[in-house]
């Protein structure tokens, strides 16, 4: 623990017995944000990110240390452990590291070398490597026994040769140079499978293309290894110059033969040698270091693909609540009609309906007449549009509605759909609406999700909402574990409503699981509203414990103890009884003196317990008991008229959302049913590394359209107003300059013209099959 401890601290740049305070919090079942809110002191204030890079590190190296324990064992049980060797594992730091020290003494089937050495090979192939002045057909004809399976003199010297090759490609030390060889200069090269052009043609920016390993991102990565897993490309690892003649030495063949201590002096043997070299890295090492490096990269490359996924994820579930408002939601369709559904202010479903404005019924009044009575009847303040087919004839809908009842002062907002139809056919969806259909579920969620975004969210799969590139390429067990963790640090940030809140949203607070969440929910059903906090305490299945944990994420309103409404947890009342003693106030006129809150010192009041960090938290939260972290609420204005891609032209200036952001650029909506794609490039007039310095999801930004190709559904933005149409910029190209993608023959030019790239439409045409 104390090597893992030290290695993890030296990672975060914090201190060793930081790291040990967080594992000991950890093992004992403490979660994330209830460490990071609640027990500052013990860990030195470590952060929510932080203490997720904590907890993913800790989890690789104690699996790297459980694999090294076995490693022991096992060469120890051969009799095989020497002390240098014991050494080298346990210096070890990766798991490639280990399983290459592992390689010479891991159990394998019998290999062509082992059945040579059985044989009695084993002396040939040491007296060539020894004295390369020996002829090797005259030596190895003294080894033919056909007895043994050596027919002849070439039988001799390929079993010979086996053996030198095994033991060659089982160098550890080797194998990490070579590796590193291919990660510093090596290239990754795709070619379209013949026959493939029509089929594979979203991919023919990679028909040719050829860039160095370490600089291939993540998205273009992804989408070459999609593209080979459906047949249209081959992928290859290559180094050293394609351009080099027939029989030159490979780069890697030169650093096995510096190994090895071959050289090609002329000798009897030496060219035999040089074929066992040859032979070690086409037959042996080859295919083996592709197959890992390109995995490597996959795995670099889903990394990348996930933290994008995560990033978007948290700004969808973080964006601004419209608030607890009665809300008449539309659920667009032509032919299927238009599906209402009207929610309370706490998202209950008070009546539905279904109307038919659209083409081919065109019932525009009458539908307008039905939609002006639900308003009526039920005071409703909002007015939340699905932003799927035919949303933009129903925000028209909407537009002629706020008209007709200009007396509610209703607003009107597209919201998105993204997982709703998910979440309606959803176990959940039937357990809370057993008798509504399915199709009226999709508009409550519509609804429910411009109230509070993050609420509803939380009842769909993650992967569901839309947010993430290439997501059913990356490992599915760690997409599910970041996912679920940017979900739990989300909800516990803002706290949940003990009174209001779902099972779905309660599951995510820290410490609950799914039953006690249901428990809570039975719980609240049989006996009425909670109290106070302590009251969680005669749930069913709920201990000390599990409200240590949950209390202080769990806010219960109008209770009978003001500060249950606030994120100071139950565990520090006795403190701010304490600090509204010495100071001469009531508890509840501290609360929101920020004047007074803002003159007391911190220090004052620390004890063996409580220390400044967690004193200073309190305050601030007596100052704004409860406050929703997220920003005020405001809703994009679409452009009137601009309804379908063909209604744009290049020049318009238009305000839209944020839907999604990736390593190139940002997905904006501007209302026509087809996002827009803003490059890197044009996200701002000064260097942007990283689109999410710029933008969210959820952002209203206002753009300019640069390109509109209707047949193919695509459209260029910009968000530089300075821009002009026709002219793509940096269109082509991805952060810091480079191409997309790079025929060889293009591979040694450089400046401007190597550099201009694919037009923008072609990335766009590429980018459109990553959020699948």
């Amino acid at each position: 623990m104390d090597s893992i401890a030290a290695r993890i601290a030296s990672e975060l740049a914090v201190r060793p017995e930081q790291v040990v305070a967080t594992v000991a919090l950890l093992d004992e079942g403490a979660s994330v944000p209830f460490i990071s809110r609640y027990r500052k002191e013990v860990t030195g204030s470590l952060d929510d990110t932080q203490l997720r890079q904590l907890e993913e590190r800790l989890r690789y190296l104690r699996e790297l240390e459980d694999r090294r324990s076995t490693i022991l064992a096992s060469i120890q049980e051969q009799g095989k452990l020497t002390p240098e060797l014991e050494r080298d594992i346990r210096q070890a730091e990766t798991k490639t590291t280990l399983e290459d020290l592992y390689l010479p003494y891991k159990p394998k089937r019998r290999t062509r070398g082992q059945i040579a050495l059985e044989a009695g090979l084993g002396p040939l192939a040491d007296q060539l490597y020894a004295d390369p002045t020996q002829d090797p057909q005259q030596l190895a004809a003294g080894f033919v026994d056909a007895d043994k399976g050596v027919a002849d003199v070439k039988a001799a010297l390929d079993g010979a040769k086996y053996i030198l090759m095994e033991r060659f490609s089982e160098d550890a030390r080797l194998l990490e140079r070579l590796r590193q060889t291919l990660r510093q200069d090596g290239r990754v090269v795709s070619r379209l499978v013949e026959g493939k052009e029509q089929e594979g043609a979203k991919y023919r920016d990679y028909f040719e293309y050829d860039e160095p390993l370490r600089n291939v991102p993540s998205h273009r990565a992804l989408a070459i290894l999609r593209g080979r897993n459906e047949g249209i490309l081959s992928i290859a690892l290559e180094l050293g110059d394609p351009e080099a003649p027939a029989g030159a030495t490979h780069p890697c063949e030169g650093l096995i033969a510096e190994a090895a201590g071959i050289s090609n002096q002329g000798r009897a043997a030496d060219s035999w040698l040089q074929e066992v070299v040859r032979w070690t890295w086409r037959v042996k090492l080859l295919g083996h270091m592709e197959t890992e490096l390109l995995g490597e990269l996959r795995e670099r490359a889903e990394d990348e693909a996930i933290r994008v996924f995560a990033s978007n994820l948290k700004d969808l579930l973080l964006a601004a609540p419209a608030g607890p408002r009665v809300t008449l939601a539309m659920d667009p369709g032509l032919r299927t009609g238009v599906k209402i559904a009207v929610v309370d202010g706490t998202g209950k479903l008070l009546d539905t309906a279904t109307i038919f404005p659209h083409a081919p019924r065109n019932q525009w009044d009458q539908s307008l007449a039905v939609l002006a009575a639900l308003c009526r009847k039920h005071q409703v303040s909002l007015l939340a549009i699905g932003n799927g087919t035919a949303s933009r004839e129903t925000d028209k809908l909407a537009g002629d509605l706020l008209k007709l009842c200009p007396e509610l002062k209703m607003h009107k907002v597209m919201v998105s759909e993204a997982g709703a139809s998910v979440y309606s056919a959803s176990e959940l969806a039937a357990r809370e609406f057993p008798d509504l259909d399915v199709t009226y579920r999709g508009a409550v969620s519509i609804g429910r999700r411009l109230q509070d975004p993050l609420a509803e969210l939380v009842k769909i799969e993650p992967k569901a909402i839309g947010v993430g590139q290439y997501q059913h390429d990356v490992s599915q067990v760690k997409l599910a574990r970041s996912l679920d963790a940017v979900v739990e640090d989300c909800v516990n940030a803002v706290g949940v409503d003990l009174n209001t809140a779902s099972a779905a949203l309660l599951t995510r607070v820290s410490g609950l699981n799914p039953t006690i969440a249901q428990n809570i929910v039975d719980y609240r059903d049989q006996h009425g509203a909670f109290s106070s906090r302590r009251e969680l305490l005669k749930v069913s299945r709920l201990g000390e414990k599990t409200f240590e944990q949950a209390a202080g994420f769990l806010r219960v309103m109008n209770g009978s103890n003001p500060l249950d409404a606030s994120a100071v947890h139950p565990e520090a009342y006795p403190l701010v009884e304490r600090i509204a003693e010495q100071t001469g106030r009531d508890v509840r006129s501290l609360i929101g003196d920020s004047a007074f809150l803002r003159r007391l010192d911190p220090a004052r009041f620390t004890d063996e317990r409580f220390g400044i960090p967690t004193i200073t938290d309190i305050l601030s939260e007596l100052d704004k008991p409860g406050r929703d972290p997220r920003p005020e609420f405001k809703a994009a204005a679409f452009q009137e008229g601009v309804e379908k891609i063909s209604d744009l032209k290049p020049g318009m200036v238009l305000e839209g959302v944020v839907s999604n952001v990736a390593n190139f650029g940002a997905f904006v909506d501007i209302g026509v049913h087809q996002d827009g794609l803003v490059h890197i490039s044009m996200l701002s007039e000064a260097f942007v590394k990283d689109p999410r310095d710029v933008v969210k999801a959820g952002d209203i930004v206002k753009v300019k359209v640069l390109e509109v190709d209707v047949p193919r559904q695509r459209i260029s933005l910009t968000m530089r107003m300075g821009d002009q149409p026709g002219s793509t910029g940096g269109g082509g190209r991805e952060a810091g300059g480079e191409r997309r993608s790079r025929p060889r023959a293009e591979k040694n030019q450089s400046g401007p013209a190597a550099q201009s790239g694919a037009t923008f439409a072609n990335l766009f045409a590429n980018a459109r099959h990553l959020r699948k």
